[in-house]
């Protein structure tokens, strides 16, 4: 005797539930990083025992997002060419692309030090801050971004310039689809104004003729 049939949609449904369960996490602990998994359950149209079916808790349904915007950071890392011999355009391309990642998932930036710790922090950025440093480097070499600073250092320091502008978008005083945090992240390595506005201009214009994820837009 043969089971029921599984269909396909069926089969999804699961994966569906529990996709629809971390988007519903993601905006509500945008609004409110103290909120329930009651809260969390019924923005997500689901009962609180089907939160739990697919998350231990409120620690493994953080880690859920942290898993999704670790792919989704790994993907757009893919789109930055971090060889390119402009490194100009390398900086403008690397911020372009990673803009809508820390955009989308600009929430982890709230959590509390119990719900993310440092640790995971550093382990979640670690990819972008190592090619962050790798263009640094190479922008220092040709004499394109100051050199007064050590590339660690001053990738920590954008890093932070641009989780600062992040944090004025969680807060309502910032709107950029990433151009002008891009231009600016540049002028702060010490890239020159006027070269920094034309190469953020021309890797836009290439992400719109290519289809490229870089730069595009989330909420």
């Amino acid at each position: 005797m043969t089971g029921p049939h599984i269909t396909g949609d069926e089969d999804r449904r699961p994966q569906l539930t529990r996709a629809r369960i971390l988007e519903a996490a993601r905006q509500e602990l945008g609004r409110d990083p103290d909120s329930s998994l009651s809260h969390i359950a019924g923005a997500a149209g689901v009962a609180r025992r089907t939160v739990y079916g697919h998350f231990a808790g409120r620690s493994a349904l953080i880690e859920g997002l942290v898993a999704d915007a670790t792919e989704a950071l790994r993907r757009a890392l893919v789109a930055v060419k971090v060889s390119d011999p402009d490194a100009v355009a390398a900086m403008a391309r690397f911020v372009l692309a990673l803009w809508p990642v820390g955009d989308r998932y600009r929430t982890l930036l709230r959590l509390s030090p119990q719900d993310l710790g440092t640790e995971r922090v550093n382990e979640l950025l670690a990819p972008a801050r190592d090619m962050a440093t790798a263009i640094i480097t190479r922008g220092q070499r040709q004499g394109v971004f100051q050199s007064n600073v050590p590339p660690g250092p001053l990738s920590r320091a954008v890093e932070g310039h641009l989780l600062a502008l992040l944090e004025c978008v969680n807060a309502g005083t910032w709107r950029d689809d990433g151009t002008r945090s891009a231009t600016a992240a540049l002028i702060a390595v010490g890239a020159d104004g006027d070269l920094a506005v034309a190469r953020v201009r021309q890797q836009r214009e290439v992400s719109f003729e290519t289809g490229s994820p870089a730069g595009s837009h989330h909420r």
